[in-house]
């Protein structure tokens, strides 16, 4: 397993590293401060080729390895959250799925608009009442002459109020499956959209979809088992962890610059043990996350599912930004909380990735079941044979007693 970039992949990622940094970085806080992403953002993407880094040269990608892959998502992740958020839910979750679902006979129309940026896609999952558990969602696809309709409402979605195309995960009628993905055309009046508050990643559209019986033509609903729900997911899981770690490395960055900088009692916080110490505390967090991202890339590109790696990823990584942005913010002191700094603004992102995707305990289990743990619960009484279970307010039938104390 082999993470160095070869000359070609290296100007690639350098070339984007600059280029975000010069562009989307320069205008992440307005964009914050605004709530939208940028149009030059967009443009700064398709020029860069990010889009199409995810994919095979056969469907116009740069088809490149794991790894690379990695590096170019972290660049952005670390100029701007919230666009990293709004592309690569768009150019890679979800034109992974149509790729991998769907056939480049009936999909390439689908497919080719988000790998140029001249279409946005969101990935309609949970729903109001519903989170990592899919078995509970209710959004449905039933046959309709010769299509489908949809009707249910999902929430807390990237890219919902802005995004022209979704791929959609519900329930499919009278298929031995069970569950499908809807490509579903968003710009229909079938389809109503709203957005929802939320206190980091602002700049990124993040909402709801209802669907009152929306159109799906007969080619764009592909059945899926329950169970192949979680292979979807997976690319989630690494790009959200792949966030993480950038946004820890930013907030890392800003809190060294700020401790070489700042005077306390007569001396840079820099030279101060306790300072160091949370500052290499950082490093080591940060540097181990990115291993084993590393790691889950590689491994996902060559064809593995990779849920025991990226399901050890996920949890870590985003509780370490959580961990690492509550560092930098003690070093920054009152600018660490003041609008405007950086590390605020890294400080409200943070948490927004521990709970996106899926809990980090249902990916705990997840771990468990790769070693072997029970996958079911099967429910057990330990109260009855106590008596504990007895209610207190119901007193005992004297007349079934034989013998007085």
């Amino acid at each position: 397993m082999d993470f160095t970039l070869d000359p070609e992949q290296l100007r690639l990622i350098t070339d984007m590293d600059r280029r975000f940094a010069a562009g989307i970085g320069a205008r992440a806080e307005d964009a914050d401060l605004k709530g939208a992403v940028p149009d030059e953002n967009w443009h700064d993407l398709a020029e860069s080729g990010y889009l199409r880094i995810f994919h095979p040269t056969e469907i116009g990608g740069l088809g490149v390895d794991g790894v690379t892959q990695a590096m170019a998502m972290e660049a952005l992740a670390k100029a701007c959250p919230s666009t990293f958020w709004s592309a690569t839910m768009s150019a890679l979750v979800c034109a992974k799925l149509i790729h991998t679902y769907g056939n480049l006979v009936d999909h390439r129309r689908l497919l080719e608009p988000l790998l140029r940026g001249q279409r946005l896609a969101c990935f309609p999952v949970v729903e109001l009442t519903s989170g990592s558990d899919a078995g509970t969602y209710t959004t449905t696809v039933r046959r309709e002459g010769n299509g489908y309709v949809i009707s249910g409402e999902k929430a807390r979605i990237t890219n919902a109020t802005t995004a022209d195309l979704g791929v959609v995960f519900a329930r499919l009628e009278g298929h031995e499956y069970g569950w499908c993905y809807a490509f579903v055309d968003l710009r229909q009046s079938g389809v109503r959209t709203y957005s929802m508050p939320r206190m980091g990643l602002r700049a990124m559209s993040w909402g709801g979809l209802v669907f009152d019986q929306a159109w799906v033509d007969a080619q764009d609903v592909v059945p899926v088992r329950l169970e192949e729900f979680q292979n979807g997911m997976a690319w989630g899981w690494l790009f959200i962890s792949i966030a993480s770690i950038a946004i820890a490395e930013s907030a890392l960055k800003h809190s060294v610059a700020h401790a070489r900088q700042q005077i306390a009692f007569g001396r840079p916080l820099a030279h101060m043990e306790g300072v160091q110490a949370a500052l290499a505390e950082m490093r080591t967090e940060i540097d181990a996350a990115r291993l084993l991202a590393y790691r889950c890339a590689w491994h996902r590109t060559e064809g593995r599912l990779v849920q025991d790696l990226v399901g050890m990823l996920k949890p870590y990584a985003t509780e370490m930004a959580v961990r690492v942005t509550q560092k930098a913010v003690q070093i920054h002191g009152s600018w660490g909380l003041t609008p405007g700094y950086p590390v605020e603004r890294l400080y409200r992102d943070a948490p927004m990735h521990v709970i996106g995707g899926f809990a980090s305990n249902r990916l705990r289990e997840v771990v468990a079941q790769h070693l072997g743990l029970p996958t079911t619960y099967r429910e057990f009484d330990w109260l009855s044979p106590t008596g504990l279970g007895m209610d207190i307010g119901k007193q005992p039938d004297r007349s079934l007693v034989t013998a007085e104390v």
